[in-house]
């Protein structure tokens, strides 16, 4: 299935080859070249020892055209939230649509738009694209940056703080089996302050494949918030990576919300890369039927006193299953480390399934790390506490898990993002036979 997509991004580049840029051209061709090296992963290797993609690769992807005509503002608006918003970047099928985005008045050093506008010019965006993301060691990554065409591009100047956040949406529209490779670069000056959204859906389609990267440099004393929020259709594979590189006293906050896809996979990479530098990794994620999700997370120490958070919490019902690989690593130098990792998993069902793996890769002795997880089931007790107090047993248990959820959704800052996050979370629960 390797050779599938390999041939598929020759013939995109070949089109491409006239009218982009030699630089554009070349970082494609070394990307195709690594992705060809490293090949579509397997369950032999251990990063995907749970989670197999043959049926990506069985389902023959083709790369989507433009699907621009086939989405409406409505379907836009679905993932929209009542609060304000600097500004809304609409991509269909991975490309930017200009009639359905919205940019209002940004202040004086912020830049948003299209990446592919960066690219052209290979402006400060343009050359900064690449730098924070991995493709030499992961597949899918290299193969996003070999079918290169669009994305968001958020620019923050030092000292600037952007009051709302920037919304951008990905949808993915078609009649065929089709993959897109969107993504997404932030660059927080020192001492700024942004918020971003990435809201990732289908308008009307069975069957189709996001690979999407997301690259996030924060640098001194910035602080960034982004937000997550996965709802793709039933049939669908959502792949993700995101890497963020913090500085010095940098502080970058993230949340993870996965409802939707057959095959979901997060993969979050971060490097506290200067002293103070902080992170906080906060997930949710939902799964029945026969579905899969799959998290992985990797915060690395690499300078002195950094403190990192991490919070990950998963619903399973019926057959679905999930994973949890959550690596922190603590460099040599990397003294007075503060890390705490927690990941929970609430089973509906005998049939539902986890397989978790915390890892401590500790390389300095002066350190506080810590890390726990717990799978369990329905407490018949609190069940029982509820009913007797006037509450149907669906109404008991619906309460219990939304407060199993609760501890994720309610830490989100955005108040009018929470709440409709907590809408879509609650509109899942009725056919759970919860």
């Amino acid at each position: 299935m390797t050779a599938h997509y390999i041939a598929q991004a020759e013939r995109f580049a070949g089109e491409r080859r006239s009218t982009d840029a030699g630089w554009l051209t070349g970082t494609r061709r070394a990307a195709l070249d690594r992705f060809a090296a490293l090949g579509i992963p397997t369950t032999q290797d251990e990063e995907w020892r749970f989670t197999s993609v043959a049926p990506i690769g069985d389902a023959r992807f083709a790369l989507a055209h433009n699907g621009a005509r086939s989405v409406r503002r409505a379907d836009v608006d679905a993932f929209q939230w009542s609060g304000p918003r600097s500004a809304t970047l609409v991509f269909v099928n991975g490309r930017y649509v200009q009639e359905l985005s919205e940019i209002g008045r940004l202040p004086a050093g912020v830049r948003v738009g299209a990446l592919s506008n960066a690219m052209e010019t290979r402006d400060a965006a343009g050359a900064s694209f690449t730098r924070v993301a991995d493709a030499d060691r992961h597949a899918f990554t290299a193969l996003n940056t070999a079918f290169l065409a669009d994305g968001a591009v958020i620019s923050v100047a030092d000292g600037v703080v952007l009051p709302a956040p920037v919304h951008v949406v990905f949808l993915s529209a078609g009649d065929s089996p089709t993959m897109a490779h969107p993504r997404v670069l932030v660059e927080a000056g020192a001492s700024s302050q942004v918020s971003i959204v990435e809201s990732y859906g289908g308008a009307g389609l069975s069957a189709y494949w996001t690979n999407g990267v997301t690259e996030i440099s924060a640098a001194q004393n910035a602080t960034v918030h982004h937000y997550k929020i996965q709802r793709e259709s039933p049939e669908s594979f959502h792949l993700g990576a995101m890497y963020v590189h913090a500085a010095k006293d940098a502080n970058v906050v993230c949340y993870s919300i996965s409802f939707g896809g057959s095959l979901a996979r997060n993969d979050v990479n971060v490097v506290l890369d200067g002293e103070g530098a902080g992170c906080t990794l906060n997930g949710l994620y939902l799964s029945d039927g026969s579905r899969l999700v799959d998290n992985h997370t990797a915060i690395d120490h690499a300078k002195p006193h950094c403190a990192s958070r991490e919070v990950y919490k998963g619903i399973l019902a019926d057959k679905s299953r999930a994973v949890f690989n959550g690596k922190i690593i603590v460099r040599p130098d990397a003294q007075k480390t503060d890390a705490k990792q927690t990941n929970k998993a609430l089973l509906l069902s005998e049939d539902a399934q986890i397989n978790t793996k915390p890892q401590l890769e500790i390389f300095a002795n002066d350190v506080k790390c810590t890390h726990g997880a717990a799978i369990g089931q329905m407490d018949d007790d609190a069940i029982f506490y509820l009913r007797a107090r006037g509450l149907g047993e669906a109404d008991a248990r619906q309460m219990l898990i939304r407060a199993f959820a609760g501890d994720v959704i309610g830490q989100m800052p955005l108040e009018a993002l929470r709440a409709q996050v907590d809408e879509a979370f609650v509109r899942r629960l009725p056919g759970w036979h919860v």
